[in-house]
């Protein structure tokens, strides 16, 4: 496979830290270059990122004495020097739009973690076993933008990972409701408990935006092109609740579904039909992809966060506790990994994915 030249665009903050951590000794991608804001820029990349290290592992060599750019006033520069950029900025969203673009116009593809664009209608936001049809509107989005090569795709929404990847096997049975509660980590604040000792001992039963997000992103993943767009779905129709815990890493979800009348599969042919998912970063055999995407345990207490997160590098579903609903048909309990699965590793996938199918 070739090699391609990466670069991370906010790589001081927690995503952007993870994403560097996935660049080392990946087989296909090698770190280049590291921007950030302006109060970074000049240092080294340790220089400005060792007093606030998040990772259990250490700063990768390879990046410790890259200097980090600019992410506005050396967009220029960045993009001359790579194939391509993730982006994993803290800036409002009007701006993370403007950025995005920009990057993409001076034609460095810009693979996003970032909200600002998942709903801009000719950006793909793709789960890379779920959709990955949705990447043919990169061509509608390049010729909007007047590129060649530039061009934005974003990965959903973090927690929408532990409980869409379940649903989808399943839609073809006439899913209708899904009720869905997620109990997230605090790294998807982007914080550490020593950085946020309010959390210890600490459920806080709000997160800006979160349950309209993982109320409608669900339906723009599910979604079908027409006309130069992504038109989302319209079921199934999803009602959200979202809590902060105090979690290090792994968001969590408790599901219930309701399905057509009379359309309700067996509890046998659900597992069945997770057992045997697969989509195509497992048939590309893409290099972060899990090798069987949805785990489902048999035992009553699992998955557990601090037991099953890190399945097959973070990257897998976990699903437990299949039963019986006294009001919707089945409810089950899912998980991921949430800045790997949901976040920088989920990114990494999505590129990964790009790159088989010639669009880097």
């Amino acid at each position: 496979m070739k090699q391609y030249k990466v670069g991370v665009i906010g790589g001081t903050g927690m995503v952007g830290q993870r994403f560097v951590t996935l660049m080392e000794n990946h087989p296909w991608f090698h770190l280049t270059a590291i921007a950030a804001s302006g109060r970074s820029a000049g240092k080294t990349y340790e220089e400005a990122v060792s007093s606030r290290w998040a990772m259990a592992t250490p700063i990768p060599e390879e990046s410790k004495k890259l200097v980090i750019l600019d992410a506005g006033a050396d967009a220029e520069k960045l993009a001359g020097m790579v194939d391509f950029c993730f982006c994993a900025v803290d800036m409002k969203k009007d701006e993370i739009r403007a950025l995005e673009e920009r990057y993409a116009k001076l034609e460095c593809p810009i693979i996003s973690n970032n909200s600002a664009n998942r709903w801009t209608p000719d950006v793909p936001m793709v789960v890379p076993e779920i959709n990955a049809g949705h990447l043919e509107i990169i061509e509608a989005q390049r010729k909007r933008l007047g590129t060649k090569r530039g061009f934005i795709a974003v990965k959903s929404n973090c927690s929408i990972q532990s409980y869409v990847p379940a649903l989808h096997p399943l839609l073809k049975y006439g899913l209708e409701k899904v009720a869905v509660c997620t109990y997230q980590a605090i790294s998807g604040a982007g914080k550490t408990f020593e950085r946020w000792p309010e959390m210890i001992d600490n459920c806080i039963p709000y997160i800006g935006g979160e349950e309209e997000k993982s109320e409608q992103e669900p339906l723009k993943v599910w979604g079908a092109i027409q006309g130069g767009e992504i038109v989302p779905a319209t079921a199934p129709a999803i009602t959200a609740q979202c809590l902060r815990v105090p979690v290090s890493d792994g968001h969590m979800a408790a599901c219930f579904m309701k399905f057509a009348e009379g359309k309700a599969p067996s509890m046998e042919q659900i597992k069945a039909d997770w057992a045997a998912f697969k989509g195509p970063a497992q048939e590309l055999s893409l290099p972060s992809a899990p090798k069987q995407f949805l785990h489902y345990f048999e035992e009553a207490d699992r998955p557990q966060t601090k037991l099953d997160r890190n399945l097959e590098s973070g990257m897998a579903i976990s699903i437990g506790r299949l039963r019986p609903d006294s009001q919707y048909d089945y409810k089950f309990v899912g998980l991921s990994h949430n800045t790997l699965r949901g976040a920088a590793g989920g990114g990494v996938l999505l590129a990964e994915l790009l790159c088989a199918k010639g669009y880097i």
